[in-house]
């Protein structure tokens, strides 16, 4: 019998426990957020938010809107891709409630 990790699981496992992608996925599960608001909510550096947004971005799991104003707004969402995480993110916070203490 072949006990090889699957490889698309080695990779999903690989994307979701990078740090801070949990978090940034959960926090727009409420919806669209901008960058600032998801940076101070989150408590993540400008940079690793940044480089983390691109990584999900890159994968087809955060959509980027830039809406023409003045200033330029930016706002990111999760995209159908995205939203199918919606699940284990669920999941997650349950075990969490029901097994850790902070």
């Amino acid at each position: 019998m072949d006990q090889s990790i699957c490889p698309r699981f080695e990779k999903a496992m690989g994307l979701l426990s990078q740090r801070w992608t949990g978090l940034i996925i959960y926090q727009l599960l409420s919806g669209p957020q901008r960058f600032c608001n998801m940076e101070s909510s989150i408590g993540v550096s400008g940079r690793v938010l940044s480089e983390r947004l691109k990584d999900l971005e890159n994968e087809g799991i955060v959509n980027r809107a830039v809406f023409p104003e003045t200033p330029v707004r930016i706002e990111y969402s999760l995209t159908d891709k995205g939203k199918s995480l919606a699940p284990l993110m669920e999941e997650i916070e349950k075990w969490s409630q029901n097994w850790l203490e902070v």
